[in-house]
């Protein structure tokens, strides 16, 4: 075990719960077998511990807890509006994780929910079935890291290996594991997939000092990129959210220089672009507990949709499809 995941574990996970119908899955073992010394509480329900009231998310970010649970009910849900769907058609997104180990204080996540706990629906069997029947009428392209960091959880439960694994004999399915880890290690082995998209956050020095807490840094996300192309992977850079921060011209500037010094544009195989945006409710969500420069910025609200104001989205927007274009294809370039 390295040092960094004896790190990780003496922060998180301290106490796992897990719902009884659970109890025996392999996949729930597994998890238990590098969770030795965390206390065990057996639930009905996994939403007892993640949707009960009066939760502090502060206290919960400090020392996450674990929830094991069975998802039930709906499995594939319509890619939002606000993502890219790079072209394709039916994009949809699915969830075997709640929540996600790292902190960005931009995330949606801290809006859409009050626990800072994860859960883990440990049946993905049944998620492979709801897809396989979906296959047999239309292609698919799933975003199946939407909600989490699927790979940085990998250590813990190798989701992003089962899911590519499955892909391999899936002809009409592409999927996309979108990260900011460096954990491309738990998978190198692996081969690489036509249809799987390796994507990964990157963002100035600047960004993920201040905002992205807890995440690798930009340094050490190219290496995991380097090392990924190096071994033939798709690997897409996904450049959003670009935040309004002072001085981000030339923030913005020097990273995007930075990051095509060290890779080479000729294998990525494209790029997405977005300035930061969030659904209404999330937002205000968000300000009742959070209270920062994200937060409290004046954006513009456009189809229960807030992001910045129009001429400065125009700015930002222009500004780094400039800089991109001495780097990179348009035809490679996706905006949202």
């Amino acid at each position: 075990m390295t040092s960094s995941k004896k790190s990780f574990l003496a922060k998180h996970f301290s106490h796992v719960y897990i719902e009884k119908a659970v109890l025996s899955h392999p996949v729930t073992i597994k998890i238990l077998e590098k969770l030795q010394r965390s206390k065990i509480v057996k639930i009905d329900n996994y939403k007892e511990v993640f949707c009960r009231s009066g939760q502090n998310y502060f206290l919960q970010e400090k020392s996450k807890k674990l929830i094991l649970a069975k998802k039930s009910g709906e499995f594939l849900y319509p890619g939002p509006q606000i993502c890219h769907k790079f072209g394709y058609d039916n994009f949809f997104y699915t969830s075997n994780i709640l929540n996600c180990i790292y902190s960005c204080e931009y995330c949606f996540l801290k809006g859409m929910y009050s626990s800072a706990n994860i859960v883990i629906f440990v049946n993905i069997e049944d998620y492979f079935k709801e897809i396989d029947a979906v296959l047999k009428n239309k292609p698919l392209y799933l975003s199946v890291s939407y909600e989490t960091d699927l790979l940085a959880l990998e250590n813990i439960v190798p989701f992003s290996s089962a899911w590519i694994e499955y892909a391999t004999s899936k002809q009409n399915l592409t999927i996309e594991i979108r990260t900011k880890s460096t954990n491309f290690q738990t998978i190198e082995n692996l081969k690489p997939k036509d249809n799987v998209i390796l994507a990964w956050t990157l963002s100035p020095e600047e960004i993920i000092e201040k905002f992205e807490n807890g995440t690798p840094s930009l340094y050490s996300r190219i290496s995991a990129i380097k090392k990924a192309t190096e071994k033939g992977w798709n690997v897409r850079l996904c450049f959003d959210p670009i935040l309004y921060i002072p001085d981000w011209k030339s923030i913005y500037e020097k990273f995007l220089r930075q990051v095509f010094e060290e890779l080479n544009p000729d294998k990525i195989v494209d790029i997405s672009v977005g300035l930061f945006r969030i659904p209404k409710d999330y937002l205000k969500s968000m300000k009742k507990v959070f209270a920062n420069e994200i937060t409290s910025f004046p954006y513009e609200e456009s189809q229960n949709i807030c992001t910045y104001p129009k001429k400065l989205k125009e700015e930002m927007i222009n500004t780094i499809l400039l800089i991109l274009g001495n780097f990179i294809f348009s035809s490679k370039i996706f905006v949202i």
